[in-house]
């Protein structure tokens, strides 16, 4: 049993060896907490929770710190805007992240570090690489000399005399056009923090590489984020962290995208999708399937066309999972997930190839109910509810109690006068009566309802929307 993933820094898949035997440490970039989550940003979180379960499946001890950027320039100009403190912004999009993970089933972050509480690290590692030569301080600014590094640059692959350098109002003093800001000088109305260097605010790079070395030390195995992040943050915590001497992360993985009409999701280009709305018109679990299970660096274009199928597709192994509650009651996960499935996990987190192995599985219970083959379908349901625990998909886990049926209260008052209507369409039946039977089951059919004949009679179930 060997986990293989693909390495950006390599650009190849490599066999994952962790830096400590039967542990794994892991580092995600999270949420810079300006506005509220689209579901770019959750997809992010949920494709590193499926690594992280994964991990632990397999037996790992897992480390996952997923930090909180609850200061930088964005942040600044929303309060600015708003006339709001730019700390009330931070916690209030913080809590709507939050909120956003919970609710598609993340499970929580080992450690979740803000930004602003680890002021003094980041003023450590700055005045270690000012000593080493690496990093100097211009008009309250601390800068960070790329040129004295001879390894940057190495994951993102760009040339040195091309590089465009992104940067804010405020950079004076750089030798170099190309080095970046790790410290900024106070400017009026932001907030400051004091340095031997005057007050100012951390930047963006600064924080993770600080927050990184807290947590998992001077190494670690694995650090996550979104394609986008590659350059410059990825680039320039590199340069920051093993210039202090850290040898920092052993594998870089990064997701792709959730696109609109082929442009990434952004709130900055006005196309995105907030998680806070998409929860009110679509189930959370549908949620968590539709971004979860396409390969974490393939591309997703969003449409509601695709939700739907996602919807379909989902219902039909709900379905077989009620099927076979309703015939045996709950049946506890398998020990162990199937092999094929753990292959196609192993295999670079393949989740697509091993969702085809949980249709398989359904397909063949499904096959075991129509034969009154009990046996065979409590063994098949156990085997897809230990891959769906897997991928976080399980409905019969508690996180999804209750979720299912789109409003338990009105559940009861539902089934009754379905069954009022389906006891029509059995008598007219019984008098074979055929188009009256069939026109009542079109009825329902386009009502939303999906009506299935069993050998202990009619049952029913919200079909997709």
């Amino acid at each position: 049993m060997t986990i293989r993933l693909y390495d950006t820094s390599a650009r190849q898949i490599r066999d994952f060896t962790p830096l400590k035997p039967g542990c794994v440490s892991i580092y995600l970039c999270g949420a810079t907490v300006q506005a509220a989550p689209h579901i770019g940003h959750i997809r992010s979180g949920l494709n590193f929770d499926i690594m992280r379960r994964w991990f632990a499946y397999r037996g790992y001890d897992v480390t996952f710190v997923r930090n909180v950027t609850d200061i930088d320039d964005k942040i600044i100009t929303k309060a600015a805007e708003q006339g709001r403190p730019w700390w009330s912004i931070g916690y209030e999009n913080e809590r709507a992240f939050n909120d956003g993970y919970t609710a598609l089933g993340c499970l929580p972050p080992t450690y979740e570090p803000r930004a602003t509480g680890h002021i003094t690290e980041m003023v450590e590692m700055m005045q270690g690489l000012i000593e080493r030569g690496h990093a100097y301080e211009a008009d309250g600014n601390v800068y960070f000399d790329v040129r004295s590094f001879p390894g940057y640059l190495e994951l993102s692959r760009q040339e040195l005399d091309n590089l465009l350098q992104p940067s804010s109002e405020g950079e004076t003093g750089k030798r170099d056009s190309r080095d970046f800001a790790m410290w900024k000088s106070a400017k009026p109305g932001e907030p400051t923090w004091a340095t031997p260097w005057g007050p100012g605010r951390p930047g963006w790079h600064l924080e993770c590489s600080a927050m990184a070395h807290k947590y998992l030390g001077s190494a670690f195995d694995i650090h996550g984020g979104g394609l986008d992040l590659i350059f410059p943050h990825h680039e320039n915590e590199i340069a920051q962290a093993k210039a202090y001497g850290d040898d920092f992360a052993q594998y870089w993985v990064h997701n792709a995208w959730v696109t609109m009409a082929g442009d990434k999701m952004s709130k900055s280009l006005g196309n995105s999708v907030l998680v806070s709305e998409m929860v009110k018109a679509w189930r959370p679990i549908v949620l968590r399937y539709y971004l979860g299970t396409p390969h974490y660096r393939s591309m997703i274009e969003y449409s509601d066309d695709a939700l739907r199928e996602a919807e379909s597709a989902f219902a039909r192994i709900e379905g077989f999972v009620q099927r076979v509650v309703e015939k045996a009651g709950i049946v506890e996960p398998s020990a162990e997930v199937p092999l094929a499935f753990a292959e196609a996990m192993d295999d670079d987190l393949g989740v697509p190839q091993a969702l085809a192995v949980v249709h398989t599985t359904v397909r063949q219970g499904n096959s075991a109910l129509a034969a009154d083959d009990k046996e065979a379908a409590v063994a098949r349901l156990a085997e897809v509810r230990a891959m769906l625990g897997v991928l976080g998909l399980d409905p019969l886990d508690p996180h999804w109690a209750g979720e299912t049926d789109r409003g338990e209260d009105l559940h009861g008052v539902v089934d009754t006068l379905v069954r009022m209507v389906l006891d029509q369409r059995e008598a007219a039946r019984s008098r074979k009566d055929w188009a009256t039977a069939d026109a009542i089951r079109d009825q329902l059919n386009q009502s939303g309802l999906v009506i299935e004949d069993g050998p202990q009679g009619p049952r029913w179930s919200l079909g997709p929307r």
